[in-house]
């Protein structure tokens, strides 16, 4: 207990994470771009981006309200700044000081309509502008925000985020707008609170529903309560065990909780199913104890020692999420072992002698029909069972064939919810806003402000923005087009990058002055795309959610127009930025989890093999954990359900649990074996008759626990939920049936083993006796 509350002491301190790059390697060769990138740019994804689609922009009462909402924003605590159309800026040429002004164009606000009006159409003619802050038809608008990405990494972000969300749908309200709110900061904020808040609801309702369940099957309050205490002290410990390893509840540790009641529970039902068991025999309490500590404590040590190494194996992947998830999940699932192993006999010393209401459920008239119709499908219909498993196991390979994996930044967000809505406005509009980066090496010193190399951005910037994916790029090359276009007296036909005549001309005029904080800003924004030395370009692009199959074939068609017009022995062209790799850390989870899967199912064969000693038991065990695996792939092919990192998990989540129940009806086997004279059948139906009733109680309660996940707001929880139950059904059914009927069709084999161990051992008892006196001849010797 003081244990117990040192941990509940480290809990309290468990802190939710908002680092969504954890799951790449740290020497991956992408993640070293990007940092490399960071270093010399600043952060990229720390924008939030406001939209509305109105047409009363250029009205003068909205306008104001509108540019009222671009001052209350800059207000906020870590708003670093705002780009709109009320703080844009125009360039404007001084031939006094043959220098170009840069001027805020609506600064101060306007007065008169007619002096908006004037303003507006001067805004109209700067391209720089379009598909930036207004879409091509005219009638989307878009206010960017940009966040300290300090902040950004700390629980911070949510009360910053809510600031400028509250901000922007007042003036929503105001307006009887529908203000649109995206940006990476945005769904990565909404995302991972929502998905902490339903771990939350979704463990109490888990804690509530599995009492009830055990209520109802046990009829006894003290069996539900110690259930209770020792999955309570389980989750404590787990939570606990997460903050000591200086780790953050992620999407992946914030499932371990739930998974502890999961594990918890089968060990509680199983102790207290053979306690009750062993008392409706002979009615001795402490005797009654000692065989299920006996009998059950092996039993449930290679269950959850199994079920840790299907989470623990998870160490050994490069992916940082996952080593932090398989450390705690396989510490904290022998850690509950140890707690039911150690509570619950300890417990129930103290208590009086359950009651013959709190066994009446052994004889249970529904599970007893239940048990004898799977007896019936063993003894009687083994051919049936066998023919029906084949076709099922046919139709799921078929099934898988059309698995695919593909992960979106914004995968499990239901497509009816506001935030999924809200992106796809602003991927109609404005292309998007997810960040993509090309760094741009011109190996040279002042390389970037060369006239070839603004050219030769122009360029790409030209074939990137044809795409109907990304948005047009944003360049030093584009700052260069504004200036030229400002040189020649803000003709928009001159909004290009100037050619060599051009150049001689509009050299004097690019050091740049102005009012204070308009020169500064466009300054700023110029200079943002180069690095202090002007060697490396900077492209940024706002892009659609297009996923990670796409991403990369979108990048691969355009490495031939970056190599024809980057020469690679003048130039270095990097892609990166926080869409690849959030993108390419959704690849490594899931081959990670594919690995530690395989890797799983090897170790588990292992233990498998050394706790039956025989290579017949093992594929006996092995195949009714596999069809359901199978299966459950299958129907996520039929169904169309990708392969992401949530459903992965399935696999090994079912994996660790499936074979919990084949370890427990195959020891219960080989137990029970030689008190029935090695009598196959009838340990077969004496197995399915006791385990399969615990079977069945710990497959409900699973069931139910897991199924609480399918009403989840996110289609990843959802399918964890549901298909994760779908499998441990499976191989409920599986265990009961295939299993048994496995046994029976290798009777023969085992008979002869019984029987010739049996001849031996009267051998050994009367070594007088000739081998053919005992029927044993030379071929069996």
């Amino acid at each position: 207990m003081a244990g117990t509350a040192v941990m509940a002491w480290y809990a309290s301190k468990v802190e939710l994470s908002y680092e969504f790059t954890g799951a790449i390697p740290r020497d991956n060769p992408k993640w070293q771009e990007y940092q490399q990138f960071k270093q010399q740019f600043g952060e990229d994804g720390n924008m939030m981006v406001i939209g509305i689609e109105t047409d009363r922009m250029f009205q003068l009462e909205f306008f104001r309200d509108y540019a009222r909402l671009n001052d209350d924003l800059r207000k906020i605590p870590a708003v670093e700044n705002t780009l709109s159309i009320p703080v844009a800026v125009n360039l404007i040429k001084d031939d006094s000081t043959r220098k170009l002004k840069a001027m805020q164009l609506f600064q101060p606000v306007p007065q008169t309509q007619a002096e908006l009006d004037s303003l507006a159409g001067v805004f109209y003619s700067l391209p720089f502008y379009k598909g930036l802050l207004y879409s091509t038809n005219s009638s989307s608008f878009l206010l960017a925000v940009h966040i300290n990405k300090d902040v950004l990494n700390s629980k911070g972000r949510i009360k910053v985020v809510g600031a400028i969300r509250e901000r922007a749908e007042a003036f929503g309200r105001q307006h009887n707008l529908d203000v649109k709110l995206s940006g990476l900061p945005m769904i990565r904020t909404i995302m991972a609170t929502k998905v902490a808040d339903e771990l939350k609801m979704f463990l109490g309702i888990s804690f509530v529903l599995t009492a009830l369940i055990l209520l109802l099957f046990f009829r006894s309050f003290s069996a539900v309560l110690m259930s209770m205490i020792v999955v309570a002290i389980g989750v404590i410990w787990s939570v606990g065990t997460i903050v000591i390893c200086g780790y953050k509840i992620t999407l992946l540790t914030g499932l371990i909780p739930p998974l502890i009641v999961v594990i918890g529970i089968p060990n509680c039902v199983y102790f207290l199913n053979k306690y009750h068991t062993e008392y409706a025999v002979h009615g001795k309490k402490m005797e009654a104890l000692v065989r299920m500590v006996q009998r059950m404590g092996i039993v449930t040590l290679f269950t959850n020692l199994t079920a840790a190494i299907g989470f623990g194996v998870f160490y050994f992947t490069r992916s940082e999420l996952l080593k932090h998830f398989g450390v705690v999940a396989g510490v904290n699932i022998m850690l509950i072992f140890l707690i039911s192993f150690i509570f619950l006999p300890a417990v129930l010393s103290y208590l009086p002698p359950p009651k013959t209401k709190h066994t009446s459920y052994l004889d249970n008239k529904m599970f007893r029909a239940v048990l004898n119709m799977l007896n019936n499908l063993v003894f009687k219909y083994r051919p049936m069972v066998y023919l029906f498993t084949v076709l099922m196991v046919l139709a799921a390979i078929i099934g898988m064939l059309r698995l695919r994996p593909v992960g979106y930044i914004v995968d499990d967000i239901p497509k009816k919810d506001k935030l999924y809505t809200d992106l796809k406005f602003f991927e109609r509009h404005f292309k998007g806003v997810m960040p993509l980066e090309i760094a741009i090496d011109t190996k040279k010193k002042n390389g970037v402000v060369n006239l070839q190399t603004l050219t030769r951005l122009d360029e790409l910037s030209g074939i990137i923005a044809s795409r109907p994916a990304f948005a047009r790029p944003l360049s030093v090359a584009e700052g260069i087009k504004f200036a030229k276009q400002a040189y020649y007296g803000g003709d928009s036909l001159n909004y290009a990058v100037p050619n060599q005549f051009d150049i001689g001309f509009l050299a004097p005029y690019l050091r740049m002055r102005g009012d204070g904080n308009s020169a500064s800003t466009f300054t700023k924004l110029v200079s943002s795309f180069m690095d202090s030395t002007r060697q490396i370009a900077r492209m940024s692009v706002n892009m659609a959610d297009v996923g990670s199959v796409e991403l990369p074939r979108l990048i691969d068609s355009l490495r031939p127009h970056v190599n024809e017009i980057f020469d690679t022995a003048q130039y270095k062209v990097t892609f990166t930025g926080t869409s690849i790799i959030f993108l390419e850390g959704s690849r490594f989870i899931i081959n990670g989890l594919l690995e530690s899967i395989l890797l799983a199912f090897v170790l588990i064969v292992f233990c498998m093999l050394y706790l039956f000693r025989s290579w017949r038991m093992l594929i006996i065990s092995l195949v009714p954990n596999i069809i359901p695996l199978l299966v459950t792939a299958g129907v996520m092919g039929w169904l169309d359900i990708a392969i992401k990192p949530s459903t992965v998990l399935v696999f090994s989540i079912a994996l660790g649990i499936a074979i919990d129940v084949t370890i427990r009806f195959l020891v219960n086997f080989k137990q029970e074996l030689p008190l029935n004279n090695y009598d196959i059948s009838a340990t077969v139906r004496q197995t399915i008759n006791e385990t399969g009733l615990s079977i069945i109680y710990t497959s409900l309660i699973l069931f139910a626990g897991f199924m609480i996940f399918a009403f989840s707001e996110f289609q990843g929880t959802k399918a964890l939920g549901w298909l994760t139950s779908l499998t441990l059904v499976m191989a409920m059914v599986t265990n009961l049936t295939i299993l048994p009927a496995m046994l029976l069709w290798m009777e023969k084999a085992l008979q002869k083993k019984a029987r010739k161990k049996e001849l031996w051992k009267t051998l050994d008892e009367e070594p007088d006796l000739e081998m053919d006196q005992i029927g044993l001849n030379d071929k069996e010797e």
